[in-house]
């Protein structure tokens, strides 16, 4: 499996050219996208797009878990995180169905 990672800067240009707009106006409108999303998981509440998924914010209480390497217990302090859960529009277009 290859791994292969599209950075932030070959993400604004491919909005750019799929939308027909400078990458400044591209980088702008994926700057105010992850700016609301980040805002909005703050606040506690989910991001649904419709047919592309769902972020969704989750809270990890502290608790206690294992170093695998020496067995030690381990205290892990309460943490904030999100997660992604893809819609079946995705789904279906990984899949090779859309």
């Amino acid at each position: 499996m290859r791994e292969a990672k599209m950075t932030k800067g070959e993400l604004v240009a491919a909005m750019a050219e799929e939308a027909g707009i400078s990458k400044a106006e591209a980088k702008l409108a994926l700057e105010a996208f992850i700016t609301s999303v980040v805002g909005t998981l703050k606040k506690g509440d989910e991001v649904r797009l419709l047919g592309f998924g769902s972020f969704t914010p989750v809270r990890r209480p502290a608790g206690a878990a294992r170093n695998p390497r020496t067995g030690e217990t381990v205290h892990t302090a309460a943490s904030a995180t999100a997660r992604f859960r893809a819609g079946d529009s995705l789904k279906s277009a990984l899949n090779g169905h859309g």
